[in-house]
């Protein structure tokens, strides 16, 4: 193994994000979904076989398709920029100054270093300039983030940003707790570990503010 690949091994396999932004390629959409599903069904293929697997077997007929349309419509969807969820927002009629918290709002995303899920959950705050947003807009930006090759202090900053540009303000913040199967199902297999990022901007860099925004998190929802 040649220096350079032993060194971007030992990238992956720690878990080391190298970018804020999704290295995407310039060409990344000149193809269409239909043509890129065309292209992944046969890497497909070539991996099962490769593997050993009988593809003319019942059950792995359909796989290589089934698969290749997974990736680019369902869990590498957010990679398309066409996909990315519309920045309405609103006027801040009622004044409602205070912290906005939305917590709990399920992550599913993908380790881009071994391309096994990663699963868990995002609080997000803001305190609004004078605009707002629905609340399902913050679930539409986790998940647009998500759905793609991520590696997770990535994908916080991607929200944080995102938002911060929605609601033109500094006063973003995000957490996320989640568990990253590249641990917990292979390599060490520490099955309890889970990875908790941040991201706090403006506001939310104050002690107080941050602390009282943890705080609404700890807070249990039982209804």
């Amino acid at each position: 193994m040649s220096h350079n690949e032993e060194f971007a091994d030992e990238i992956g396999n720690n878990h080391i994000a190298t970018n804020e932004q999704t290295p995407l390629r310039k060409d990344a959409f000149d193809k269409s979904d239909d043509e890129k599903i065309e292209l992944i069904k046969k890497d497909v293929e070539n991996i099962l076989f490769t593997l050993g697997m009988d593809l003319t077997d019942d059950s792995l007929k359909g796989t290589p398709n089934r698969v290749a349309k997974m990736f680019v419509k369902e869990i590498f969807g957010g990679l398309n920029p066409t996909k990315k969820p519309s920045s309405s927002t609103f006027d801040n009629k009622y004044k409602y100054n205070e912290m906005l918290v939305e917590k709990n709002i399920t992550v599913y995303s993908t380790c881009e270093h071994h391309l096994l899920p990663i699963v868990g959950r995002a609080h997000i705050a803001y305190i609004s300039n004078g605009t707002v947003v629905g609340l399902s807009k913050m679930n539409r930006v986790v998940d647009y983030f998500a759905k793609r090759p991520q590696v997770q202090e990535r994908l916080t900053i991607q929200i944080v940003k995102e938002l911060q540009q929605v609601l033109n303000t500094e006063n973003v913040a995000c957490v996320i707790d989640a568990k990253h199967l590249c641990v917990n199902s292979r390599g060490i297999r520490d099955i309890e570990s889970s990875t908790v990022t941040a991201e706090f901007g403006g506001k939310f860099k104050e002690e107080n503010v941050r602390r009282e925004f943890l705080d609404y998190i700890k807070l249990e929802t039982n209804f």
